[in-house]
């Protein structure tokens, strides 16, 4: 990244925070993947109950690689005998990892989920909702955040997982009721109730979709 980037995706960063902050939830920016990884296992005390839905940022900066440790009591819903069991346990977590499918520039945070397993629990349950978020997905207002959500994440995540889409043919969402959507829950995150739960720590290099 240039220094131009760098310095266009610092200050931009430094707002989003204020905004977040303003709702009542932590942030922080990491200018690298390295340094992110650093940030989220500062908030994550060994021994943790850590578990995560199907954030591929979380894979993309190495913080999934991270936590692959006898520190941590990592539950992998993809090695689980009993899948739903696994994802249920994440309602009890300590810590539950995820990314946004994007933030508004005054922080206020869209998530789009197929099996709401992952909406539900950011929205309550985990002790500890740690959030990894690429520059790339910051977008200047709550309507943009929407449509950066449906016709750039959920098409991309669509097509990742092999589903036979319209937005896969297309490239942009069409509003469909296929039996293949993943758009069937919208969360909406513009303020937390509870102090210290949501923490975002958002990275200067694109992550994710």
């Amino acid at each position: 990244m240039n220094e131009n980037r760098k310095k266009h995706c610092a200050a931009l960063a430094a707002t989003v925070i204020k905004g977040l902050e303003s709702r009542n939830m932590s942030a922080c920016y990491a200018e690298t993947c390295e340094d992110a990884v650093k940030a989220a296992l500062a908030m994550i005390p060994e021994g943790s109950t850590v578990t995560m839905g199907g954030g591929q940022s979380i894979i993309d900066c190495g913080l999934f690689d991270a936590l692959q440790s006898d520190k941590y009591q990592f539950i992998d819903r993809n090695k689980a005998e009993d899948r739903r069991a696994a994802m249920l346990q994440a309602y009890d977590a300590d810590v539950y990892l995820a990314s946004a499918n994007a933030i508004s520039a005054d922080g206020v945070m869209v998530n789009i989920d197929g099996n709401a397993n992952r909406v539900s629990a950011i929205a309550y349950g985990p002790k500890k909702v740690i959030f990894i978020v690429g520059m790339n997905k910051i977008a200047p207002d709550l309507d943009s955040a929407m449509k950066r959500a449906r016709n750039t994440a959920a098409p991309v995540n669509c097509q990742r997982l092999n589903l036979n889409t319209p937005c896969v043919k297309n490239g942009k969402c069409m509003d469909c009721k296929s039996p293949d959507t993943i758009c069937c829950e919208f969360l909406i995150t513009r303020y937390s109730k509870h102090p210290g739960r949501i923490n975002v720590i958002l990275v200067g290099e694109e992550l994710g979709f």
